[in-house]
C-alpha cells in the first residue's frame, strides 16, 4: 500500500483543530483515495461507506443496514438525517465519517447533502466529527461541486484534489531502483500511486509492462480507455483524437485534416478532455523570438493515456496476435527512448526546482517552461524576476552529449532571441570528453548526469 506522507499529515491536521470538519478529496480512480483513508481511520472511531451505483432508494437501504449492523440499532426511517443521528464514536474522542464515492449518491439524493450539513452544525450529532466525502469524479467536482456560486464548495471546510506524484516521490518510493530505471517507470506510469502499487519489484521494466499493459487482465489492459469512458460520452471520438495527438499531430489544423471532424467538434471535445486532465495546451515561455514559436499545441498530459496511445492502440489487431514480448520488441523497445525524453525533461525541471528551494542556484527561479519553436525546442528556460535566466538541453536519447548539440541549442536560441547566463547541459548516458573541458573552462556551463539526479 502506497500512501503520500503529506496527504496523511493534511487530514491529521484537519482532525485536531477544535470543533467538526466538512472535508472533501477527490481525483482520479487511482490516486489511491481508499488506502488513504484506510491509514487515516485505522485508530479512530469511524463509520465508513463506500457508494455505489445504484437508485436513491437502493442506496439508502444499503447505507441504513450498514449503520444498524455497526451500531446494533433499530432504524425508525430510512432517510441520511436519521443515520446520522444514530451514529456515534462511544466516548470523547471525534468520530470520523467517510463517505466514498459520494457522488454517487449527491447526484440523485438531495436530501443526503442536506443531511451533511446539519451533521456539520451538530443537529444530528452533538459530538465533534470530521465528514469526508470522497469522489473520483474529476469532472462531477469541478464544476458542480466547485463551482463558482456552489453552496456546497462554501460548506466545506476543506477541499483536496490528490494529483499525481512528483518524480521525486516515485523515488522515494522505489529506493532500490537505478535513476535511470525510475525514470522509464515514471515516463509510463505518472505519479499514479494505483498504478505504481502494482509494479512488481522483482521482474524488470519489460516483464513489468507485458503483464501489466499488454496482457488481456493486467491491470492496466483497458485502463487508458476506461479513464476516458468513465467520464465522457462518444469514446470512438476521444479515441481518434487521442491516437492522432500521439502520432504528433498536435495542432488543431492537423486533428482537422487527419480527423475529418469539424474544427468546431474538435473543440469542443478537446476542452472537455482538458477539463478532464487528459489533454494541455502547450504555452511557451515568453521570450523576444514568439513569432518563431509554434503556438495552439496540444498534448497529452495523462502520462499513462499517452503511453497507451502512443504504442498500443494503433497496432490493438497484432496485440491479439501476437505474444506480450513480440509486441513489446517490435513496436515499443525501439522507440521507448524517443518517447521517455519529454519525461526526462519533467525530470529535469524538477531537479531545478528543488534546487531552487535549496538556494542552490545562481538565479532565484520564479518562472520555468519550455519553449516549443518553429524550427527546434528549447527544453528548459528558467527566469528570474530581476530577467537573468537559466536555459537547459536534456539528452535521454543519444549515447553521448556533444559538442555539436550545444552548438544547435544556440542556434534555437538566437531564433528564440534568448540570452541565458546559466547553461545547465544534463544528459542519461555520458558528456564528450570536448564537452567536459569546455565545462571546466566556462563557469556559465553546468553539466549534470545520472550520479548527479
Amino acid at each position: 500500500m502506497i500512501v503520500k506522507t503529506a496527504e496523511l499529515k493534511r487530514l491529521e491536521a484537519l482532525y485536531e483543530q477544535n470543533g467538526n470538519q466538512l472535508v472533501f478529496l477527490y481525483g482520479k480512480k487511482d490516486s489511491e483515495k481508499s488506502n488513504l483513508m484506510k491509514e487515516f481511520i485505522k485508530d479512530k472511531r469511524f463509520f465508513f461507506y463506500h457508494a455505489r451505483r445504484a437508485s436513491e432508494k437502493a442506496q439508502l437501504a444499503m447505507m441504513g443496514d450498514e449503520i444498524a449492523r455497526q451500531y446494533g440499532v433499530h432504524l425508525q426511517e430510512q432517510t441520511y438525517r436519521e443515520y446520522f443521528k444514530r451514529v456515534k464514536s462511544n466516548g470523547p474522542s471525534k468520530l470520523v465519517i467517510v463517505i466514498q464515492e459520494a457522488h454517487h449518491i449527491m447526484k440523485k439524493d438531495e436530501t443526503f447533502w442536506e443531511a451533511i450539513v446539519e451533521l456539520k452544525e451538530r443537529k444530528l450529532y452533538p459530538g465533534p466529527v470530521m465528514i469526508i466525502l470522497t469522489s473520483s469524479s474529476i469532472v462531477w467536482a469541478e464544476q458542480t461541486v466547485l463551482a463558482e456560486h456552489s453552496k456546497m464548495k462554501q460548506a466545506f471546510s476543506d477541499v483536496h484534489k490528490m494529483t499525481d506524484w512528483s518524480f521525486l516521490d516515485v523515488v522515494r518510493a522505489f529506493p532500490e531502483m537505478s535513476v535511470s530505471d525510475t525514470v522509464s517507470l515514471y515516463g509510463v506510469l505518472g505519479g499514479v500511486p494505483g498504478y505504481l502499487s502494482r509494479w512488481n519489484r522483482k521482474k524488470n521494466f519489460k516483464q513489468n509492462i507485458c503483464d501489466l499493459v499488454l496482457t488481456e487482465g493486467g491491470y492496466l489492459y483497458e485502463a487508458a480507455e476506461n479513464i476516458i469512458s468513465a467520464e465522457l460520452r462518444e469514446l470512438a471520438v476521444y479515441n481518434t483524437i487521442l491516437s492522432t495527438i500521439a502520432s504528433g499531430k498536435d495542432k488543431l489544423n492537423d486533428l482537422y485534416e487527419e480527423t475529418g471532424f469539424s474544427r468546431a467538434k474538435i473543440s469542443v471535445y478537446m476542452k472537455n478532455l482538458a477539463q478532464f486532465d487528459i489533454i494541455e495546451k502547450q504555452q511557451s515561455v515568453e521570450t523576444g523570438g514568439m513569432d518563431q514559436a509554434k503556438k495552439g499545441v496540444y498534448r497529452i498530459s495523462d502520462t499513462f493515456v499517452n503511453f497507451w496511445y502512443r504504442f498500443v492502440y494503433p497496432h490493438l489487431s497484432d496485440l491479439q496476435i501476437l505474444s506480450a514480448s513480440d509486441f513489446y520488441d517490435k513496436y515499443i523497445a525501439k522507440n521507448l527512448d524517443a518517447y521517455l525524453n519529454r519525461y526526462f525533461i519533467e525530470v529535469c525541471k524538477e531537479y531545478l526546482s528543488l534546487l531552487n528551494q535549496m538556494k542552490r542556484l545562481p538565479i532565484d527561479i520564479s518562472k520555468m517552461g519550455s519553449w516549443i519553436g518553429k524550427n527546434g525546442n528549447i527544453d528548459i528556460i528558467a527566469k528570474s524576476t530581476d530577467r537573468r535566466m537559466i536555459v537547459g538541453l536534456c539528452n535521454w536519447e543519444k549515447l553521448v552529449m556533444t559538442v555539436d548539440m550545444l552548438e544547435e541549442l544556440k542556434k534555437t536560441m538566437a531564433l528564440a532571441r534568448v540570452s541565458a547566463d546559466h547553461i545547465y547541459l544534463f544528459s542519461a548516458k555520458a558528456f564528450d570528453p570536448q564537452l567536459v573541458q569546455l565545462a571546466k573552462e566556462d563557469a556559465t556551463l553546468e553539466l549534470i548526469d545520472m550520479r548527479e539526479l
